[in-house]
């Protein structure tokens, strides 16, 4: 099984998101990862999913979800050619004594100190799951207090968006 990330465009909609997770819970796929958020147009969310699961399922599953009514665009992202990235913010044990080892090493992923306490600081830190991963192994020694990861979210490289299409027949049907 390999990791794939999926982009999808449906409808701004109540209860889309419920549907479209069902139909991966009624296959037996995993969601590692789901973010969802508004798009430029008030009207239109974008879903980035990731699932791990074989190809030729895969293809069942799309083209399942484009049977969906509120599904308007499924596009698989390759890494080579997007732009993928999480969020963590991760609170770390940090008395006087290891603060400045623990701001180091923040600064060498190239994450930001968003809060410090007398014996705590969280940290803020954006990238791919391999690097928020070696964030958090480097911090561990010091104690994590508390953690929370976003999941993954993806734009093609480049000037072309995959709601250029989309928005025509939204626009046409309207």
């Amino acid at each position: 099984m390999t990791s794939h990330t999926l982009s999808v465009l449906v409808e701004n909609k109540p209860g889309v998101l419920a549907r479209v997770a069902s139909l991966f819970s009624r296959r037996g796929f995993n969601i590692e990862s789901l973010a969802v958020g508004p798009t430029e147009h008030s009207d239109i969310s974008r879903m980035t999913i990731v699932v791990a699961v074989d190809e030729l399922p895969l293809e069942q599953v799309t083209k399942q979800l484009n049977k969906l009514v509120n599904v308007l665009k499924i596009v698989e992202m390759d890494p080579e050619v997007s732009v993928q990235r999480e969020l963590l913010l991760v609170k770390v044990r940090a008395d006087a004594a290891v603060r400045s080892q623990v701001l180091e090493l923040s600064n060498l992923f190239r994450a930001k100190v968003v809060d410090v306490a007398a014996d705590a600081v969280t940290i803020e830190a954006t990238g791919t799951r391999d690097k928020l991963d070696a964030l958090v192994r480097v911090l561990e020694p010091f104690g994590i207090k508390e953690l929370v990861q976003s999941g993954m979210v993806a734009l093609g490289r480049g000037s072309r968006s995959i709601t250029d299409r989309s928005l025509r027949a939204l626009e046409r049907t309207a």
